[in-house]
């Protein structure tokens, strides 16, 4: 995903020939192109998913680091920041997709489903940028320098919360709104 490869491109050139066939035969064709979409979009998060796992699990260990250690004054805001990944994580996890039945008021559009995989991407840099941020404090943490643990704690805190903020927007994203 780093590479910010096109996977609703690269989901059309590996269809199989009989996709192809099928996908040629008129209204099909835009139906098959939106499940491509939302498969591509569902891949993003998923990946998405993955990478805030980690940094969870990071976060958990560097939890466990200063709990060894015994820095009480920290433990309840590395607690809270754990759990704030987790229910983000989960948000992610079981986000819609994009989909919008035969028979719903509200359809969603080729090209709003283009602009959820881009905003998708857009998160993608985002966690990126928490997981290393995360990384750097799980670092310190290792090498015993907690002197700052509270302000980085909170410095991850506000971000994965704008992230937060960012993701819930994303329904606006599939409708066209924004």
């Amino acid at each position: 995903m780093s590479e910010k490869k096109d996977l609703y491109a690269e989901a059309k050139k590996q269809m199989r020939l009989g996709e192809r066939i099928v996908a040629a035969i008129p209204g099909f064709r835009g139906y098959k192109e939106k499940e491509l979409r939302r498969e591509s979009d569902k891949l993003i998060r998923n990946h998405l998913y993955l990478k805030l796992s980690k940094v969870k699990n990071d976060l958990k260990t560097v939890f466990q680091k200063l709990s060894d250690r015994r820095y009480i004054d920290v433990l309840t805001n590395m607690d809270r920041l754990v759990a704030k990944f987790d229910r983000i994580a989960a948000k992610v996890d079981h986000a819609s997709y994009g989909y919008s039945g035969f028979f719903n008021i509200v359809k969603i559009k080729e090209e709003n489903l283009d602009r959820m995989i881009a905003f998708d991407n857009q998160l993608v840099n985002a966690a990126e940028g928490l997981a290393a941020d995360v990384g750097a404090f799980k670092a310190e943490i290792k090498k015993g320098e907690t002197k700052n643990a509270n302000e980085k704690i909170q410095n991850i805190s506000n971000k994965i919360e704008t992230f937060e903020e960012t993701f819930d927007s994303r329904q606006e994203v599939i409708l066209g709104v924004i």
